[in-house]
């Protein structure tokens, strides 16, 4: 068995969103969406702090879908687009996606997002990873764990350019991984009270 997750070490993160704009990049992401998103702990603001000045602090938290073990959004899918794949990524297979939002209702995470109106880029051309499926108007999109790389063997594109090395990548059950030791140190993960088990989670 196969089961891929994502370590975040909130102590690392320097809120940059490197990430968000890699991950952007790599899988053609249309303007005005973000798969990856860092929010700023505590505030109403992105980037605000908390306390009173002097004693001001900041705590960013990178979420994207959390690749759950019992996924909401898979349950509610009246098509099956949803799915979990044999190495435990949530996918979308956009094909079958008819739109109907069940997915982005069920999410607790707020993770995916929904093309509107037919896609647009600055740029005026598709850029990234040749092998991202290019998602057309009427469907949901989210984070795909970059199932492109992965599958090649690759890290995911969020983990590969974080400067802060908050991000650790790697396979769950197999025991020796770097991000099977972090889980084993003791990590927590969004809304535990909501059952769906993410394999992303964070370290403090």
């Amino acid at each position: 068995m196969t089961k891929l997750a994502i370590a975040i070490d909130l102590h690392r993160c320097i809120g940059c969103n490197t990430c968000s704009i890699a991950c952007k990049m790599q899988n053609n992401v249309p303007d005005g969406m973000l798969w990856n998103r860092v929010l700023t702990e505590g505030v109403e603001m992105f980037d605000d702090a908390v306390g009173v000045y002097p004693n001001l602090s900041r705590t960013y938290l990178p979420v994207a879908c959390q690749h759950c073990e019992n996924p909401a959004c898979m349950k509610v899918c009246p098509t099956g687009a949803t799915y979990k794949d044999e190495q435990g990524r949530v996918e979308i297979d956009y094909d079958r996606c008819i739109g109907c939002r069940m997915c982005m209702g069920a999410c607790p995470y707020n993770a995916r997002v929904f093309n509107w109106n037919e896609p647009v880029r600055a740029t005026g051309f598709h850029y990234g990873d040749a092998d991202v499926p290019v998602r057309p108007r009427g469907v949901a999109e989210k984070c795909s764990l970059c199932k492109e790389r992965t599958d090649r063997g690759d890290e995911p594109m969020c983990v590969h350019c974080c400067p802060g090395d908050a991000l650790v990548f790697g396979d769950l059950d197999d025991p020796d991984s770097a991000v099977s030791r972090l889980w084993r140190r003791g990590v927590h993960v969004l809304l535990e009270e909501k059952g769906t088990r993410p394999q992303v989670f964070y370290v403090n």
